[in-house]
């Protein structure tokens, strides 16, 4: 079995092979080849074939947060089982080099993987929650705050909004601004009329975060601490909903994170979505290094 960097060329299988193995563990899609290309700028990216062959897995780990990595292995459901392992060994050695603390995700029927995480280092920390929603869903309008697509000239409000909401969460990896840019605008194919801002009196109180994609995906909705309990996440989630039914979306989907002290999944199942599947996050902490407690 051949371990290589990927290249550019790559790229096109790469989006196929994670979809099938998104499609084996989840029973959907949700990469995009903006992801993939995303992750083939990484300083670790790496494939396993065999000689001549198709791709049988990928590994690449994401470096773009100040506190943590985070690992990713995919491998072909049919044809790629024995190159997980090898794959994870390599990118231990290089999350070994790097002395800091690391994040991989499993669901809770990928048996294999779970033990082929905790048997590198990986200990389980929480759980996440996939949630969706069929479209249309019209939701009621919140009195008092006002959304709208977010202009240019506020997107280091907008960032600095989100790294506040979130400051207080379990495990935020927190960017400088432009490590934020460089993970979700640079490069990317943005849409911005699914970019929204909250605002109370005219302040910005919330903001909500989409992906591009075939469904209205929400990467990131965040909420002021003095505006929570106001209607403002449900209000984002609404216009949200709106913009996404009118493209044709069929779905919107969101992960929400089961430790969040904002108890956020009250606020989706509230506007109706349900869980899809969920995700066990495992933490690697550097050799000698006091992890957090779970």
């Amino acid at each position: 079995m051949l371990i290589r960097p990927t290249t550019p060329a790559d790229a096109d299988e790469l989006l196929a092979l994670v979809r099938a193995y998104e499609i084996a563990a989840v029973g959907q899609a949700e990469f995009e080849m903006s992801e993939v290309e995303f992750a083939l700028k990484a300083e670790f990216s790496y494939i396993a074939q065999e000689p001549g062959g198709p791709i049988l897995g990928w590994t690449f780990v994401d470096s773009s947060g100040d506190q943590q990595d985070w690992l990713e292995v995919f491998t072909h459901p049919e044809i790629g089982q024995a190159s997980q392992r090898p794959l994870l060994a390599k990118a231990m050695d290089h999350l070994g080099s790097r002395r800091r603390s690391a994040r991989a995700g499993a669901v809770p029927t990928q048996t294999d993987w779970m033990a082929a995480l905790e048997e590198a280092g990986f200990r389980f920390l929480k759980q996440n929650v996939r949630m969706s929603i069929d479209l249309p869903a019209a939701l009621p309008p919140v009195s008092g705050v006002e959304v709208r697509p977010v202009r240019q000239e506020e997107m280091g409000d907008f960032y600095s909004l989100m790294e506040a909401a979130f400051a207080d969460s379990l495990d935020h990896n927190t960017r400088t601004y432009q490590q934020w840019l460089d993970r979700w605008v640079t490069d990317q194919a943005v849409r911005w009329d699914e970019w929204l801002v909250a605002l109370v009196e005219g302040s910005l109180a919330g903001a909500l975060q989409s992906k591009s994609g075939d469904e209205g995906w929400i990467n990131n909705l965040g909420v002021l601490a003095r505006y929570r309990r106001r209607g403002v996440g449900r209000a984002l989630l609404a216009e949200a909903f709106r913009i996404y039914a009118a493209k044709g979306y069929p779905k919107a989907g969101l992960g929400v994170d089961l430790e969040n002290p904002t108890r956020a999944i009250k606020l989706y199942t509230g506007v109706g979505m349900t869980a899809s599947y969920r995700v066990n996050i495992y933490r690697l902490e550097p050799v000698g290094a006091a992890g957090p407690s779970a």
